[in-house]
């Protein structure tokens, strides 16, 4: 085994990396359902250490009908320095969440994100909340003492009452934070009637596809829930076969994409249980409720949500808690990929700009493993020079295997040679590389971050621009080509002990590579085209003493 098996290895292993992302990961839109098909709640059980996924069956609930708009009901709007939301009286629900520090598009004139990207039915709007499991008997109106809240520091609360026909009555209270996407949400149904009243308490979020843009849209986008500590990506064939409702420990009930979500949480102890369906082709639909509930006369009980709509930044899903930041996905890896994004924000935190945080954190991993990359390539650079005696050897017992091995071992002791020395460091270093891809591609930091010249955004694919289309590239990939370029020199550096065929399949890698990379973010990019220069350095500083340990004196 040499070092061109290693590198056989690694494009293997890399390529089934990116093969599962671009083929496996399940993306919108999804499958239409059935007109017939209903949402429903599983009872669970909090003690439940397995988390299951059912086809809900069909209840009276049915999926959403549109629901005219009443004329009466009024906006709401909320603003803090994070965003503006306006809430509709009808259901309570949110018809409109704008992100102010997030635009959807790099130029500057870029409109901010809008998370909501459903239809003007009020029944659809995140954060609906209901007391008949659906909207079978109509939304409730809402009547606000208040049409504006602005906040610059500091919490605001909005309170919203209504009156049902049956003599419930619903008070409602949401509460703002200023320095965060989080929003309380407390719901007290009170009995004023004269007879006992059965009430399905119900949370809802419908929305459509978020597009981010850039590099990552290759990642998991659409409906997610984190139930018994298990994060579950729900992909488009498990919702084309009905309603899936979830039992559990119930953390979170979301949808997102590589960048931002809309997430529904339910309280601690709330004994809320999930279902997800799909509307049509591209709406998706998820039911927080408690199942039944009897309320006898006078009697009231308090149903507690927070919501979280905002950005899949770790720092804030980290202090949202509910464990919002397992919504970043980091994969086999994240033990080694969370530390990381840590370093990458560290770096960003000193120099304010990411390119030089991907460079430095570079440097950081490439350190890490310079002993044993530097023990490696000398054993290559051992192994090339017994090669002529190893070839003697295979020529010798060419027809006696078990002897060829035995004394090309004893050769291998006498020299001091290990022939795996040169390939071990590359596969210690896949699972730390895999890590690194998967924060690269994954970590919103990265989106709209310009690095340098022509390099405006690290999130998307390199490149420069000349003033006219060139098909398919559309401009010149001009870091992707200098990646290709470092590789092409790295790899003639190296010693090899490969047979002329193997030789001309490894020439091809580095054309492999540069065109696999071709439409990769430019920050991961950018981390190859460093990780290749300082390996280039390595090599040549072992060169170097090679060549003088062999000048006689």
């Amino acid at each position: 085994m040499d070092m061109q098996r290693a590198f056989l290895a690694i494009l293997l292993s890399f390529l089934i990396l990116v093969g599962y992302q671009y083929l496996f990961v399940p993306v919108q839109p999804v499958v239409p359902t059935e007109s017939n098909q209903h949402v429903t709640a599983v009872p669970q059980s909090s003690a439940q250490s397995e988390t299951t996924a059912t086809t809900a069956p069909p209840t009276p609930a049915a999926v959403v009908p549109t629901v005219a708009l009443d004329s009466t009901a009024r906006d709401i709007t909320v603003e803090t320095p994070l965003y503006k939301a306006i809430f509709f009286e009808q259901g309570g629900g949110l018809k409109s969440f704008i992100l102010k520090k997030y635009r959807q598009a790099r130029d500057k004139n870029s409109p901010p994100v809008e998370l909501i990207t459903v239809s003007s039915n009020p029944a659809e709007w995140p954060m609906t909340f209901t007391v008949d499991g659906g909207v079978a008997a109509g939304l409730p109106l809402f009547k606000a003492k208040e049409t504006a809240i602005s906040l610059n520091q500091g919490d605001a609360s909005l309170l919203l009452q209504a009156e049902l026909a049956n003599g419930l009555h619903i008070e409602r209270k949401l509460i703002f934070y200023a320095d965060s996407y989080l929003i309380d949400s407390n719901c007290t149904v009170t009995n004023k009637g004269t007879a006992p009243a059965q009430v399905h308490p119900t949370l809802s979020m419908s929305n459509g596809p978020l597009h981010s843009g850039g590099a990552a849209s290759s990642l998991f986008s659409g409906p997610a829930v984190y139930v018994n500590r298990q994060l579950h990506e729900i992909s488009a064939k498990e919702l084309s076969k009905g309603p899936l409702s979830f039992q559990g420990e119930v953390s979170w009930a979301a949808h997102m994409d590589s960048y931002f979500m809309l997430s529904l949480l339910p309280k601690k102890n709330s004994g809320s249980a999930i279902t997800v369906m799909a509307i049509d082709e591209k709406k998706i639909r998820t039911v927080l409720t408690n199942g039944a509930i009897e309320l006898a006369p006078g009697d009231a009980k308090v149903f507690a949500h927070e919501g979280y709509f905002g950005p899949k930044k770790m720092v804030y899903l980290k202090q949202a808690g509910y464990d919002l930041e397992e919504a970043i996905n980091l994969g086999w890896f994240g033990v080694l990929a969370k530390p990381m994004l840590w370093l990458l924000n560290f770096f960003h935190d000193i120099f304010g700009n990411y390119g030089i945080a991907i460079i430095l954190l570079t440097c950081v991993v490439k350190g890490a493993f310079w002993p044993i990359t530097h023990k490696g390539m000398k054993s290559m650079k051992n192994m090339q020079k017994i090669q002529p005696k190893v070839a003697k050897l295979r020529e010798k017992h060419k027809d006696d295997p078990v002897k060829m091995n035995q004394e090309m071992m004893a050769m291998y002791k006498t020299y001091k040679v290990n022939p795996i020395g040169g390939c071990l460091p590359m596969f210690i270093q896949i699972p730390f590389f895999f890590a690194l891809y998967k924060v690269l591609m994954a970590a919103i930091e990265l989106r709209h971050a310009p690095f340098m010249l022509w390099m405006h955004d690290l999130s998307a694919p390199d490149r420069l621009m000349l003033g006219f289309d060139i098909p398919w590239l559309h401009g010149i990939p001009v870091l992707t080509l200098l990646m290709g370029g470092t590789m092409f020199l790295q790899q003639k550096m190296s010693p090899t002990t490969a047979d002329p065929q193997q030789a001309k399949m490894m020439q091809m890698m580095p054309v492999i590579f540069t065109v696999m990379f071709v439409n990769f973010a430019s920050g991961l990019v950018l981390y190859w085209f460093v990780s290749n220069l300082l390996s280039i350095l390595q090599q040549q500083l072992i060169n170097r003493q090679t060549a003088t340990a062999a000048t006689p004196n």
